[in-house]
């Protein structure tokens, strides 16, 4: 009799942590934008590249399940209070900072370009929508990345898998790179790969102003603002906390911290067939939490060097998890989340 009480304990238990798959529903309000909702809730808006500020695509607002906004608003949307740096990093996105001696990263309408080589990402092709009977949706896009001068560098062909169980809401971003030159260099640079810019509540409280230079000798000023709510702290895989899990190898960080609604975390997971797996971390304090792979020599104070060379033709593929939560994880909890990740994906 205790035995069959403890059986149904534990299934009661189990049932209770499973969450049903939430029906996902695109909205295509143009080519160039896809509003996504998850169980009936506005999770996120696809934006295609556009010559007015984005140069490349990205998923914003994005919002946890209770209907917080986990991403920053400047400069499409500013909200009080917010640092005013870095133009370039909007809701969420995938792109590097030196890609044949052009720099994808930092391009935005609020540089000089005369000054540096910039590239774009531009979208090319119709989007392709799917949404699944037990619920979740992929949505499809092809694009092109043009160097400065206009030349045609790389294919991109990339897959959002979005889900949520009214608890979390995830992104599987599955991005393939194909060499459509002769030769596609990525140089060995700090600014990349996979990224979001979080809400002023999930940044680190910033106890002095600072300087951040890019490769091309370009600085921005990020100042020491009012730390009143700004709560969040990084931990990776490996226990390491805040500003410190900056450059270390981990295949996964989540960044946690309180806004009005609650907890609230943010957890991107690495993909065991990612080169460099675990990846290397670009975590910054002042919002910016991003996963870089190609990025070892500046990680490693120069031991080591990734310069990743594709010959036309040749193909790279890089996969990332992005989860949004009302809650904060457990470690074995994103264990799990990660080992769900790796299976999907073979």
């Amino acid at each position: 009799m205790k035995i069959r009480l403890f059986v149904t304990f534990l299934l009661l238990s189990f049932c209770t942590k499973v969450q049903a798959q939430l029906p996902v529903k695109f909205n295509l309000e143009s080519k160039s934008k896809v509003e996504v909702l998850i169980g009936g809730k506005h999770f996120t808006t696809f934006y295609a590249p556009s010559e007015d500020i984005l140069k490349k695509a990205v998923l914003y607002p994005v919002k946890s399940p209770d209907g917080s906004v986990i991403t920053r608003g400047w400069p499409l949307d500013p909200l009080p209070g917010e640092r005013v740096d870095h133009p370039h990093h909007v809701g969420v996105w995938l792109n590097y900072e030196s890609v044949n001696g052009s720099d994808f990263w930092n391009n935005s309408n609020d540089v000089d370009h005369k000054k540096n080589k910039y590239g774009t990402v531009k979208t090319v092709g119709d989007l392709n929508l799917k949404t699944y009977k037990k619920g979740g949706g992929e949505l499809k896009t092809t694009a092109i990345w043009e160097d400065s001068e206009n030349i045609k560098t790389l294919k991109e062909t990339t897959t959002y898998h979005f889900s949520g169980d009214g608890l979390r809401n995830i992104v599987d971003r599955i991005t393939t790179l194909e060499a459509i030159c002769d030769t596609v260099l990525f140089k060995d640079v700090k600014d990349g790969l996979f990224a979001i810019r979080v809400n002023r509540n999930l940044e680190l409280p910033s106890t002095k102003p600072d300087i951040f230079t890019d490769a091309s000798g370009i600085a921005t000023a990020v100042p020491k603002l009012d730390n009143t709510g700004v709560t969040g702290n990084y931990r990776n895989a490996e226990g390491v906390l805040d500003e410190k899990t900056w450059s270390l190898r981990s295949p996964w960080i989540t960044l946690e911290g309180q806004m009005p609604n609650g907890g609230k975390s943010v957890t991107i997971i690495d993909h065991k067939k990612n080169i460099n797996y675990p990846s290397y971390w670009h975590s910054r304090g002042y919002g910016l939490f991003s996963v870089n792979p190609l990025g070892e020599k500046i990680f490693t104070n120069g031991q080591k060097a990734t310069n990743l060379r594709l010959k036309k033709g040749e193909k790279v593929t890089f996969r990332y998890r992005l989860i949004i939560a009302d809650k904060h994880f457990k470690d074995d909890e994103i264990n799990s989340l990660k080992t769900d990740f790796h299976k999907k994906y073979k």
